[in-house]
């Protein structure tokens, strides 16, 4: 199965055929726009079989997968303590396995935005994570972890692991969090402002299942967003 997570920066109605090339069978896109409300009739007729959420018709989260996928919206708790979370999208591929789509947030929350409100979401759906494929724009890195904060990056890192999940690029590479090499994100487009930010977590079933896993270069995707597309591939269970 092939998989793309990316956040196109906006209008993917103009970008998603750079996409065509590498055939995936899932895409999962930040701050795209809602098909259902599009009038671009190409966009609308390539996404056939999608989930979408967001606060506005031009830009959310979607996960757009091939016709013949069962694609099935999931109803995992969205608030913590009374207060709504966002943007996550759970859902479960083909009756084999959940997804969980992620363009974290700031959300108005002067102390929870972005790696906070992942950890919120973590914390109540803890007992659904076993197993999952968490895959987006994480807007986070530990580079940027406080010392009075327990909802760190870090923190939400040493969560996921002890549910069995670990970052794909981290345990190919072996690099440590904050040190990573190739970007994912080059900040208003200059090259002088590099950071990773984008992931692909996984159960050991999907890391040790890998066949490709590779991130999109600038040269090629920064003319169309200032992230980079994180390309994965995994075998088919035997």
């Amino acid at each position: 199965m092939k998989i793309v997570t990316w956040n196109c920066n906006g209008a993917f109605r103009k970008k998603f055929d750079n996409l065509f090339d590498y055939r995936a069978d899932l895409y999962i896109i930040q701050e795209c726009e809602n098909p259902n409300e599009s009038k671009d009739n190409d966009y609308q007729n390539w996404a056939e079989n999608y989930i979408w959420i967001g606060d506005t018709k031009n830009k959310g989260l979607g996960v757009f997968a091939k016709p013949e996928i069962k694609l099935e919206k999931l109803d995992w708790i969205n608030n913590f303590k009374n207060h709504s979370v966002k943007h996550f999208l759970p859902c479960k591929i083909n009756e084999e396995f959940d997804l969980l789509a992620v363009w974290t947030h700031r959300n108005n929350s002067p102390n929870f935005g972005y790696i906070g409100q992942l950890w919120k979401y973590i914390q109540v759906n803890k007992d659904k994570l076993n197993g999952t494929l968490i895959a987006g724009d994480f807007n986070s890195n530990s580079i940027w972890d406080q010392w009075d904060r327990w909802w760190n990056h870090s923190d939400v890192i040493n969560e996921l692991k002890e549910l069995g999940i670990e970052s794909v690029y981290h345990y190919l590479t072996g690099e440590q969090q904050g040190k990573e090499t190739i970007p994912t994100l080059y900040y208003q487009r200059k090259l002088s402002r590099p950071y990773h930010i984008d992931y692909i977590f996984g159960a050991k079933i999907f890391i040790e299942r890998t066949k490709k896993f590779q991130i999109g270069e600038a040269n090629k995707w920064l003319k169309f967003s200032d992230h980079m597309p994180i390309f994965f591939e995994i075998e088919k269970n035997s």
